[in-house]
C-alpha cells in the first residue's frame, strides 16, 4: 500500500455520525500540517430525527467512501469521527473497487465495522487510529499524532517497535511472546457482526479489543459470545485496549484496573500472552494500530513489533 506522501491530498469522510463544524476544523488542522484536505460532501450533512445519529443518507456516506478510494490523487482516507451507522454501509460496499485502490484508511470505534469489511473483501492493512474530530482536534496526548503520521508515512516500518511512553505503560496480565495477524477493534462492533459475512477472522491472530460506554456485565457477555462462536480458539495473543466510561462511579483509571480481572476470567485459560491497559481506543492517548498486519506481541518488552512494512 502506498505510504502517505508530504503534501498529499487526504479525504475526510464521515461513514457514521457527522459534524459539519468539526469537518471545517479538520480541514484547517490538516492544512496546518502541510496536507491538502478534501472534505467529502456527506461530512457536512446531518440527518433529522430519528436518524440524527447519522452524518447523512446511507447512499451519500457510501458514495463518499467509494469516491475517496477511487480517486487516484487521494493519498489517505481519514474518518472524521465514529458514533453510529457504519454497519449500514456494509451491504453496499464495493470490495472490488476498494481492493483495486489500496490506501491508508484510518478510524476506530464504530468504524470497526468498515475495518472488518475491508479486510474481508479487500485484504489490505487498515489503521485503527485517531480520528480527526474525536482525537486530533481534541489534542490527545502524544504520541497520538506523531505515531499516526510516522506509521502512515512509513517511518515506522518492518522491525519497528510500538511501545507506549512509560507514563502510559501497559500491564502484562499473562506473560509471553507471540506472533500473528493483528485483528480486532471495538468489542461491541465485533460482537454485532458475528454471523454476518463480515465477522472477525481470529485464526492465528493477535486479538485487540477495546470499548466505551459498556457496563462490565455487557463486556462479559460479549466475550462469552466470542468464546461460544469459537473466535477465541487458536488466538495467539491478546492486546487489551482502553475500556472507558464503564458506568461505574469511579475514575476511568480505577475502572480500567477493575475490569481486568473480568477480562482475564474470560482469557486466562487460553494460555496465550495478554497485554492489558494498552493505550489505544477511547482513551488518551490513542495509539495507531495496523489491523491485518503481522506483528509480534511481547509482554516483557511491553509492546508490539511490526513483522512487515505496512506502507511503502
Amino acid at each position: 500500500m502506498p505510504a502517505l506522501k508530504p503534501g498529499a491530498r487526504i479525504a475526510i469522510v464521515a461513514p457514521a455520525s457527522g459534524s459539519p463544524v468539526a469537518a471545517d476544523e479538520a480541514v484547517q488542522w490538516l492544512l496546518d500540517r502541510g496536507y491538502e484536505p478534501v472534505p467529502m460532501p456527506a461530512t457536512r450533512l446531518r440527518m433529522e430525527a430519528p436518524y440524527d445519529f447519522l452524518g447523512g443518507p446511507d447512499e451519500a456516506r457510501l458514495d463518499d467512501l467509494h469516491d475517496a478510494f477511487r480517486a487516484p490523487d487521494i493519498g489517505a482516507v481519514w474518518c472524521l469521527q465514529g458514533g453510529f451507522g457504519s454497519w449500514r454501509l456494509l451491504a453496499g460496499l464495493d470490495g472490488a473497487l476498494i481492493a483495486a485502490n489500496p490506501k491508508p484508511f484510518i478510524g476506530y470505534s464504530d468504524i470497526t465495522a468498515l475495518h472488518l469489511a475491508i479486510q474481508a473483501r479487500a485484504g489490505f492493512v487498515t489503521f485503527h487510529g485517531p480520528m480527526l474530530a474525536q482525537d486530533l482536534l481534541a489534542g490527545k496526548a502524544e504520541p497520538t499524532e506523531s505515531l499516526a503520521f510516522a506509521m502512515l508515512t512509513g517511518a515506522v516500518g518492518a522491525g519497528s517497535w510500538i511501545v507506549p511512553p512509560p507514563e502510559f505503560a501497559p500491564r502484562a496480565l499473562a506473560g509471553g511472546r507471540a506472533t500473528g495477524r493483528l485483528v480486532g477493534g471495538n468489542l461491541a462492533l465485533i460482537s454485532a457482526l458475528m454471523g454476518t459475512p463480515y465477522e472477525i477472522d481470529t485464526r492465528d491472530a493477535i486479538l485487540f479489543i477495546e470499548d466505551v460506554n459498556e457496563h462490565p456485565a455487557r463486556i462479559d457477555r460479549m466475550l462469552a459470545q466470542l468464546r461460544a462462536a469459537g473466535k477465541l480458539d487458536g488466538v495467539k495473543g491478546v492486546l487489551l485496549g482502553n475500556f472507558t466510561r464503564l458506568g461505574l462511579r469511579m475514575p476511568d483509571e480505577e475502572a480500567q484496573a477493575l475490569i481486568e480481572p473480568l477480562l482475564m476470567a474470560n482469557l486466562r485459560d487460553l494460555g496465550v500472552p495478554v497485554l492489558g491497559a494498552w493505550p489505544s481506543g477511547h482513551g488518551d492517548p490513542n495509539l495507531i494500530l495496523p489491523l491485518g498486519a503481522r506483528v509480534t506481541l511481547d509482554t516483557a518488552q511491553g509492546g508490539l513489533q511490526l513483522e512487515q512494512a505496512v506502507v511503502r
